[in-house]
């Protein structure tokens, strides 16, 4: 049995036995592989301590190439001859062969070093042909909530990759931090890149940790992240939030909230979860000085890095009106503009964004919110309250990356039981994200070609440090990563019993990686969370 994740779309076993991998292995590299070659020497070479030195002669070698007949992402992978083969339609597809090679070699070769040096490996004799069903295959990473360092996010990179993601969501703002570096406003890092405390547990929770939380990336950090991404063939999407969610921009610029209603100076970046009341004011000031962060964002993400690199996320949820409901300013820039209210206002808002990104070449993308009050041509939607948004989307002509939270938020629990640490949401069991279908039923053929893709989003409210992002995210992820790679069928005849059984191989490819991911019994006793208060849901999803 061949236990590759995701599934590739052929798989024939050509000979029974294994072929040889061993310290006499060369690669021959051809135009469009020398990254793929890179890494393999790096990450598997590593792990098996074989050199694969760059040979075109030898019988005993991996050809690296490209085959413009098979599909952009598509590979061809061949074991049961010398040489193996991995050929792909573009440098991305070679790559993605590279991972199933990784697989198929073995739980050990997801290691850092070798186990044994003169170890021979093993590889089925297999031809596999392979494409992915869609083009962005995501993992948002929300880092505003709780920060993760450089390393924790370069580490997450080379797990997407393992799972042959192609899309990171980068969450950087948001009322408990801000988390990227701009050099014209120094503040946003000095003050809004830490808080002085942390709610533990849901924001029901009376438990506080009473230590200050932050950090930041700088913007070499930023460009090195890009870099790793790219040489993994992920594209990096930035999500910078406006008008809400946007409380430690206001702590560290006061100027940019609705002073005329309170006192924005007293402000400071909120130490507990749930939607602030404190979102950006509708003025010139706040729209100059967020241009001037994008500015600064469009160079630290360029748009030559990946293939949806054009997308800048401006988040554009949960913005509360009270405040605007209050402020004269508000008021006034609601007559100015002949508006009727001030969800108009905050259209308005995401309009002005939409148009500046536009004349520079890039693509805003915002969830499902921003369809409020109509969108440009080229604005896509991440639909996240459920399907609705997405099928409005596709119908206006709009793209769409489905990640509906009843579906395939990670932070949701993965179990009824009382020892799931830090209950929130729905129970979104492995089953039920393997079920899950990112294209809604009633698009016709051609609004279902808006569906870009899908995405699965990990917030992390509840999710102290790394280890807690592990448990929630994993195994779902590699779950998700099926749905978004595999052409499988209809949500009820999909065989998870054969994904079970493949996902045992996985399990210890995972543990090699040191990924403290949730066992299938349950949680390990230092992964619960006895006494801290969640905010589970009761019942199915609403199908919506």
């Amino acid at each position: 049995m061949v236990d590759v994740i995701p599934a590739p779309a052929s798989i024939a076993r050509n000979a029974s036995g294994h072929a040889r991998v061993d310290a006499g292995t060369a690669l021959q590299t051809l135009p469009g592989a020398e990254g793929t070659a890179r890494w393999l020497r790096a990450a598997v070479g590593a792990a098996t301590g074989l050199p694969l030195p760059e040979d075109s002669v030898r019988p005993n070698r991996i050809v690296l190439g490209i085959d413009p007949g098979l599909p952009p992402e598509g590979y061809r992978l061949v074991t049961d001859t010398q040489p193996f083969r991995i050929e792909g339609g573009s440098p991305a597809g070679v790559f993605w062969g590279a991972q199933t090679l990784r697989q198929l070699l073995g739980a050990d070769a997801f290691r850092r070093a070798p186990l044994r040096r003169d170890r021979v490996w093993g590889v089925p004799a297999v031809t596999v042909e392979d494409s992915p069903r869609f083009r962005w295959r995501g993992l948002l990473l929300d880092v505003a909530r709780h920060f993760m360092p450089k390393e924790g996010v370069l580490r997450y990179l080379d797990l997407m990759a393992a799972h042959k993601l192609n899309v990171f969501h980068f969450h950087l703002t948001d009322d408990q931090g801000w988390r990227i570096e701009i050099k014209r406003y120094p503040k946003l890092t000095e003050t809004g890149s830490w808080r002085t405390r942390s709610k533990f547990g849901h924001r029901a929770s009376p438990l506080w940790e009473e230590k200050p939380h932050g950090g930041y990336y700088t913007q070499d950090d930023i460009r090195e992240i890009v870099a790793y991404a790219a040489e993994r063939h992920i594209a990096v999407v930035p999500e910078i939030d406006v008008p809400g969610h946007s409380q430690a921009a206001i702590a560290a610029y006061p100027e940019l909230g609705n002073a005329d209603v309170i006192d924005t100076t007293a402000l400071t970046v909120l130490d507990n979860w749930g939607i602030s009341s404190n979102v950006l004011a509708p003025t010139d000031n706040t729209l100059r000085f967020y241009e001037g962060v994008l500015e600064e964002v469009l160079e630290l993400f360029p748009a030559d890095a990946a293939h949806f690199s054009p997308f800048v996320h401006i988040g554009g949820d949960e913005c509360r009106k009270e405040q605007w409901t209050e402020s004269v300013t508000a008021k006034n820039r609601i007559a100015d503009l002949g508006l009727t209210d001030e969800d108009a206002l905050q259209s308005w808002f995401i309009g002005h964004f939409d148009a500046w990104l536009s004349a520079r070449g890039r693509r805003l993308i915002g969830w499902d919110e921003i369809l409020e009050g109509g969108l440009a041509e080229g604005a896509a939607v991440s639909s996240w309250r459920g399907y609705g948004g997405g099928i409005a989307a596709a119908r206006a002509g709009h793209d769409v990356v489905m990640c509906p939270e009843q579906y395939v938020y990670l932070d949701h629990r993965q179990a009824p039981g009382e020892d799931e640490p830090v209950p929130i949401g729905f129970v979104r069991t492995l089953e039920d994200v393997y079920r899950f279908e990112p294209v809604p039923d009633g698009l016709s053929e051609a609004e279902a070609r808006h569906v870009l893709g899908t995405q699965a989003n990990v917030w992390t409210e509840v999710l102290e440090d790394t280890a807690r992002v592990d448990y929630q995210t994993f195994p779902r992820l590699a779950a998700f990563a099926e749905v978004a790679w595999s052409s499988l069928p209809a949500p009820g005849e999909r065989d998870f019993a054969g994904f079970e059984r493949r996902m045992a191989a996985h399990y210890a490819r995972l543990d090699a990686l040191g990924v403290a991911y949730r066992p299938p019994a349950g949680p390990r006793p230092w992964q619960k969370r006895p006494g801290v208060l969640g905010r589970p849901i009761e019942g199915a999803p609403p199908n919506r």
